[in-house]
């Protein structure tokens, strides 16, 4: 169901986020900075919206499971690699990253694929590896809308599911790595030229111990 989902949003070769980076974009920036970051991994990459201006300051990896999308990417963003592949799946790659910048992917699966994704996410971090997350806070518009799949999670539109994270369920999901920071931000998405929408996000950046 959900290839089928992203299929369609990309099948426009439209940038249906528009071509700004999220706002934590500069916020992960100065973190991994700070970090010594060289290397960084992004799972759910897109066409490259977040990481074009990503790849200017790092060495870039992407990880996308829709060919539409990484075409995309080839024009908008060459300098990140990406990698055709699905996030739940092992991947077996020699490389390991100083970070990984995830944006908005966590809460869109149910509990036993968001820990999967956390713990393929953990494997490709070297030791000290930092991780910056986004995802849907419980106070988002959408939370409790549609059917409900599992504890605040629900299928707010036909075909896309999301979880809706209170701080205290986004530490548990990190339990056994060191809490940086968190936080709670609104952000507004375009849709197109004359619309956009307002999200309720939370964010976790967390370290390898």
């Amino acid at each position: 169901m959900m290839q089928v989902y992203w299929d369609k949003r990309f099948e426009s070769k439209e940038m249906v986020w528009g071509e700004e980076p999220s706002q934590t974009v500069y916020h992960a920036m100065d973190v991994f900075a700070s970090n010594d970051v060289q290397t960084l991994l992004v799972p759910g990459s897109g066409y490259g919206r977040n990481t074009k201006l990503l790849s200017s300051h790092f060495s870039v990896t992407g990880l996308e499971f829709s060919k539409l999308a990484i075409e995309m990417s080839k024009d908008w963003d060459a300098k990140t690699q990406v990698i055709e592949c699905s996030i739940l799946e092992p991947i077996n790659l020699e490389t390991q990253w100083d970070a990984i910048y995830c944006y908005n992917v966590l809460h869109l699966f149910l509990m036993e694929d968001r820990m999967k994704l956390i713990r393929n996410s953990m494997k490709q971090l070297r030791d000290q590896g930092i991780m910056y997350f986004t995802c849907f806070s419980d106070q988002d518009q959408r939370n409790g809308r549609g059917s409900r799949l599992e504890d605040n999670t629900y299928e707010y539109k036909e075909g896309k599911a999301a979880h809706f994270f209170t701080e205290q369920d986004l530490i548990q999901h990190f339990a056994g790595m060191r809490v940086i920071e968190m936080g709670l931000l609104d952000e507004e998405i375009p849709y197109s030229e004359t619309e956009t929408e307002k999200y309720s996000l939370r964010y976790i950046i967390v370290q390898m111990v």
